[in-house]
C-alpha cells in the first residue's frame, strides 16, 4: 500500500486539490492511501471561495511515496513557505515522487529540483515560470511532463492526465484504466495544452508593422514571402526581418505559418469545410501541409481538434 500526500497551500485551487485526492482515494481496486495536509494542521483559505480544514501538517510528507502540490493563487507573486521547500527536498532525497498540478510547478521549481529539467504549468503562467526560474526548461505545449522523480502538469484538467499516467507507471494499465472508467475520463488525451491557448500568434509589443500584419491576415490564402511583406511595410527585407523578430518574437515566416494555423482553427470550429478546403483557404496548399503544421504548432491533428472544439460537436 503506497501513501499519497496532497499539500494544500493558501489559495489552493479546488479542482487541483480534488483530482489527486479522488484519483488515488483508497478502495479495493487502488493500492493507495491519501492524506490531505497543509504546512500545518487547521483551516486553510483556498481559492474560488472554498476553504479546507486539514488534520495533518508537513509530517505527512516524511512517509509519503507520492506527493502532489496542487495549484494556488498568485504563484508568481508569493514564494512558497520555506518549511514546504525543505520538506519537499527531504522527501525527494529519500525517494518520494513529487508531482505538481498547474501552478504548483512554482513550488517545485523553488526547491531547485526542476533545474535543468523540462517542466510545464498552466499556459497563462508558463512565461512567468520561465522568467523566475531560468534553469527550468519550460514547455507550454504539453499536458504534463514526466522527469522521473518530479512531474508537472498543465491546467487543472491536466491533473487527471498526470494522475492516470502515474497510475500506469506505478501500478499498471489495468489499475489506470479502471480509474479512468470510474472518473469517466479518457485514459489518454489527444494533443497538448497548446490547442487551448487563445492564439498561437503573439500580440505585437509595438506598432511599427501593425498595418502589414493586419494586411497579411487578410491575405493568408495568397503567397506571403518576406519580399512581399517587406514591400508592403516599405522597408528592406533585412530591416523588416530584424524588426519583425524584435516586435513579435517570431521570424516573419514563423508568424505567417502560425497565423495560418490559427485561421485553420477558426474554420475547423465554425464551419464544416473539409481539411483540403481549409488548407487552401489558409494558404497551406494541401491537407498534408495542414496536418504537419497543425501538429507542429498544437501537438494534435486537425480532425481531433475539430472533435474537441467544433460548435456542432
Amino acid at each position: 500500500m503506497k501513501r499519497v500526500a496532497v499539500v494544500v497551500l493558501e489559495g489552493a485551487k479546488p479542482m487541483d486539490v480534488g483530482i489527486p485526492a479522488q484519483v488515488f482515494t483508497h478502495r479495493a481496486s487502488m493500492p493507495f492511501t491519501v492524506e490531505v495536509c497543509g504546512v500545518r494542521p487547521g483551516l486553510i483559505t483556498g481559492g474560488d471561495g472554498l476553504s479546507y480544514h486539514v488534520e495533518h501538517g508537513l509530517e505527512s510528507l516524511a512517509t509519503a511515496d507520492l506527493i502532489f502540490v496542487p495549484g494556488y493563487r498568485f504563484p508568481d507573486r508569493e514564494p512558497p513557505p520555506a518549511a514546504l521547500i525543505t520538506a519537499l527536498g527531504a522527501a525527494h532525497d529519500r525517494g518520494a515522487i513529487l508531482a505538481a498540478i498547474s501552478t504548483g510547478a512554482f513550488a517545485l521549481a523553488a526547491t531547485g529540483l526542476l533545474d535543468g529539467r523540462r517542466a510545464t504549468t498552466h499556459w497563462h503562467y508558463a512565461r512567468r515560470l520561465a522568467e523566475q526560474f531560468p534553469k527550468v526548461r519550460v514547455d507550454d505545449r504539453v499536458l504534463f511532463v514526466d522527469e522521473g522523480s518530479v512531474l508537472t502538469s498543465a491546467g487543472a484538467a491536466s491533473g487527471i492526465d498526470l494522475c492516470l499516467h502515474l497510475l500506469r507507471r506505478e501500478s499498471g494499465m489495468a489499475v489506470a484504466n479502471h480509474a479512468a472508467r470510474r472518473l469517466v475520463a479518457a485514459p489518454y488525451r489527444s494533443g497538448g495544452q497548446a490547442q487551448y491557448l487563445p492564439h498561437s500568434v503573439p500580440e505585437s509589443i509595438g506598432e511599427r508593422f501593425t498595418q502589414t500584419r493586419e494586411w497579411a491576415l487578410r491575405h493568408l490564402d495568397e503567397p506571403l514571402t518576406i519580399a512581399r511583406l517587406s514591400q508592403h511595410a516599405r522597408v528592406s527585407e533585412r530591416t523588416f526581418s530584424r524588426r519583425f523578430l524584435d516586435e513579435t518574437g517570431y521570424t516573419p515566416m514563423q508568424w505567417v505559418m502560425r497565423a495560418r494555423v490559427d485561421r485553420a482553427r477558426e474554420l475547423l470550429e465554425e464551419t464544416e469545410l473539409g481539411v483540403d478546403a481549409i488548407s487552401a483557404a489558409v494558404g497551406l496548399g494541401s491537407a498534408t501541409n495542414l496536418r504537419r503544421h497543425f501538429r507542429q504548432v498544437l501537438g494534435t491533428a486537425p480532425t481531433a481538434y475539430r472533435r474537441t472544439f467544433s460548435q456542432s460537436g
